[in-house]
């Protein structure tokens, strides 16, 4: 057997769908200049007619415009054909209409001959009445419909936006489930928009269908006349039967898409087939039974057909007797005692909240109504948790609690109450900076998140409280500022495994290099999940992750294990970034700095081998310690220094362990974090 080889440019002889399209829309523009035999005529004219019939087709089936996106391309695809088709057909009467009813081909002569009936007049005004019909009812109604459509569906867009931004911060739907309800609602934007536009083709085409009929009926009687020498009364019944066919050719495709344009903008509400929406709003009991009443009375007048009436009443009476039947099923059902619920799948029960606000019921108007101050909020503190530590918090469940009281809070993390609180909404907090109680009249409280002193005022009271130096804080920003704060200490747990995976996906493509290189040749997807909840858990921000994972391989490549010797390189690396967080607004970072003796102290005090040392200091010593420490930063509060504690890099993760137990918002530096250029100022020392 021998094996043929097509030359390469075979391939070409099948074009792709967009190349196919091209062509075709050239094809269209083409048949505007080049006569066309009378047979190709015929095959056009049968594709136009298929093709507004499967349009009509789609639009009725449809569930929802949206699935129909592609509706206004057709349409001007679609009034394309015709026009072309239009021109085509005016060529071919003006040219050979003086041969005889075939001289435009068979489609024309049919549709001619099936219209007029033999009276030339008569399809005159049927073709007239189509012509109106089409323009005037059809295709006005509908344009009329888009461009109101359009006009209301632009206008609600913002509130439409705002209302996914705040089902997604309350928790109910996912950021994929968000981006979902965004794209859909530009396409619906967009698509009413373009179907406003549409509409003009169909009003255009139905005025050219016009235009071309008088050409084709005056132009052709006069050419068949003067030019072909026929008599007056053979050119008036030649042309007007090739004008009537060619017309009503064009107007019956061109009310078919008419139609499904009506059909499509006029489903903007309807959800499911239009036949099950008409037999769904159409089917009730009652409106039946007055139909068939209305028609049973229409059969008893004089002179009225008694039979049609009749047939239609007893049609109607039964499916008002039928629908009324299923009514009282359904009334039946629903007043059954529900059934037993079924034991929850073991999954379920394994799922867990990660974040969970629960509010008595007291407490409600807080995240709904009008004006969900709540929710803005809690998108607020997503958003800026984001920029300012890089790690996107995942959604806050907000539910009701029954067996709270009703003006009580709760905040869950992973199911674990770790902190409540309580409101009284539409009540004030007064807090005064100072930490002194508030100067001003109140039910005294202690403020959630820092436990300050503070007080609940009218908020007829609030410029009293403002003019006497207090902050004043709504409820919803209460307990806002306070799951800002659970957030924030909570943050290294809720940062788990799956979104370390997560923030390594969302790394540009020009930062994917390092991570292959990294993971997990030189470090696994835990340590890396371990030196960002490290980080967290110090308020450091992850956000310069590339950064990070640059350390993380230099202290891989040095031979660096324990997860201390891996932070501290990192936190080295983040130096400049470490150095401007701790920096006060005069633009130097002060220090209070660790004397010789407790330096000596803490690294006399680690045994064990290798990087495996842990702090095995005297429990007197380090009282004395914790007392020294107090002593220096109650001096430098006193100067309104927001100092941080520097100490030697080998002592640093160790002194820390210890600071947090007493004092967790303190930051504690090692000599190498504090970037060269950084500025610093000595407010105070441990003394030994």
């Amino acid at each position: 057997m021998r094996t043929i080889v097509l030359p390469h440019w075979v391939g070409l002889a099948k074009p792709s769908g967009d190349v196919a399209l091209g062509l075709g829309v050239v094809m269209l523009v083409a048949v505007l200049v080049v006569p066309l035999p009378p047979w190709l005529l015929d095959v056009g004219l049968a594709l136009s007619i298929t093709a507004s019939v499967l349009v009509l087709m789609v639009s009725l089936f449809m569930h929802r415009p949206l699935d129909f996106t592609a509706f206004p391309t057709v349409l001007l695809l679609a009034t394309l054909l015709r026009l072309a088709l239009n021109v085509a057909t005016t060529r071919a009467i003006l040219t050979s209409g003086h041969e005889g009813e075939q001289a435009a081909g068979a489609v024309i002569s049919a549709f001619g001959g099936f219209l007029m009936g033999g009276d030339v007049l008569v399809g005159l005004i049927v073709f007239a009445i189509l012509l109106v019909v089409n323009f005037v009812v059809v295709t006005k109604g509908s344009g009329r419909i888009a461009e109101v459509a359009a006009r209301f569906s632009l206008d609600a867009m913002p509130g439409k936006q705002m209302a996914i931004d705040a089902d997604l911060s309350a928790g109910i739907i996912t950021e994929a489930e968000a981006r979902t309800r965004r794209k859909e609602l530009e396409e619906e934007s967009s698509f009413y928009g373009a179907m406003d536009g549409a509409a003009k083709f169909v009003r255009g085409d139905a005025i050219a269908g016009l235009v071309t009929t008088f050409i084709n009926l005056l132009a052709g009687i006069a050419i068949g006349t003067l030019r072909h020498g026929l008599p007056f009364g053979e050119a008036v019944a030649t042309f007007s039967f090739l004008t009537v066919g060619d017309g009503l050719v064009g107007q019956i495709p061109a009310l078919l898409v008419s139609v499904a344009a009506g059909i499509v903008v006029t489903k903007g509400g309807v959800e499911g087939r239009a036949d099950k929406a008409l037999a769904l709003q159409l089917g009730g009991a009652k409106p039946l039974a007055l139909a068939a009443g209305a028609a049973g009375f229409m059969a008893l007048l004089p002179g009225m057909p008694m039979l049609p009436f009749l047939g239609l009443a007893g049609a109607a009476a039964w499916l008002a007797r039928e629908q009324w039947r299923a009514d009282r099923r359904k009334e039946a059902e629903a007043a059954a005692p529900p059934p037993a619920p079924s034991e929850p799948p073991p999954a379920d029960a394994l799922k867990m909240d990660l974040l969970r606000l629960e509010l008595g019921y007291g407490l409600l108007s807080l995240a709904a109504g009008d004006a969900p101050r709540l929710s803005e909020q809690i998108r607020a503190l997503r958003r800026t948790t984001a920029q300012e530590m890089g790690f996107v918090l995942p959604s806050v469940r907000i539910q009701d609690n029954l067996q709270l009281p009703p003006d009580t809070y709760v905040v869950r993390v992973k199911e674990i109450e770790a902190g409540r609180g309580v409101l009284k909404p539409p009540l004030h907090l007064a807090i005064d900076p100072s930490g002194n109680p508030p100067p001003i009249q109140g039910e005294r409280v202690q403020e959630p998140s820092f436990g300050l002193p503070a007080a609940w005022i009218e908020e007829s009271r609030r410029e009293e409280a403002l003019a006497l130096g207090c902050t004043v804080v709504d409820s919803a920003g209460v307990l806002a500022t306070h799951l800002t704060e659970i957030v924030r200490d909570t943050m290294p747990e809720l940062l788990s495994f799956a979104e370390t995976q997560k923030l390594l996906d969302e790394l540009p493509p020009e930062h994917r290099r390092l991570v292959s290189d990294l993971i997990p040749a030189q470090a696994s997807m835990g340590t890396v999940q371990r030196v960002l909840q490290a980080l967290l858990a110090e308020r450091v921000s992850i956000r310069d992750l590339p950064t990070i994972l640059e350390g993380i391989q230099e202290a891989a490549a040095i031979g660096t294990r324990s997860l201390p010797g891996i932070v501290a390189t990192v936190r080295a690396r983040l130096a400049r970034q470490i150095s401007d967080a701790a920096r006060a607004p005069h633009g130097a970072i002060p220090i209070v700095s660790l004397a010789a003796e407790w330096e000596r102290d803490f690294a006399e005090s680690l045994v064990g081998p290798g990087e495996e040392k842990q702090l095995a200091m005297a429990p007197s010593r380090l009282s004395d310690f914790m007392a020294a420490l107090r002593a220096a930063f109650d001096a430098a509060s006193a100067q309104g220094e927001p100092a941080v504690l520097v100490c030697s890099g080998g002592i640093r993760a160790h002194v820390r362990a210890v600071v947090e137990r007493f004092r967790p918002q303190t930051v504690v530096l090692a000599h190498a974090e504090i970037h060269p250029r950084a500025r610093i100022r000595t407010v105070g020392t441990v003394a030994g």
